[in-house]
């Protein structure tokens, strides 16, 4: 794998990334000792996607604001 100093990565930051793209990663070090690897990026196969996931399968009540009411009330007291 190609090693490069840092000086010498930011005068061809262009030219290695293109490298790195079509797969030749690199190592950037300084004073000679390896500090990071840069390689393609690679995204995942099957980005996790969170939002609405649930949509459709959860129902939430009318009441909902007023559920357990009475219950609470005789625990806690009215809040009224």
């Amino acid at each position: 794998m190609l090693q490069v100093n840092i000086h010498e990565a930011k005068t061809n930051l262009s030219r290695l990334i293109k490298q790195a793209i079509n797969g030749e990663p690199f190592i950037i070090a300084k004073s000679g000792k390896p500090m990071v690897t840069v390689r393609a990026y690679e995204p995942p196969l099957n980005p996790a996607v969170r939002i609405g996931f649930l949509k459709g399968t959860i129902k939430v009540p009318d009441d909902f604001d007023s559920m357990g009411q009475k219950e609470i009330s005789s625990l806690f007291g009215s809040y009224e």
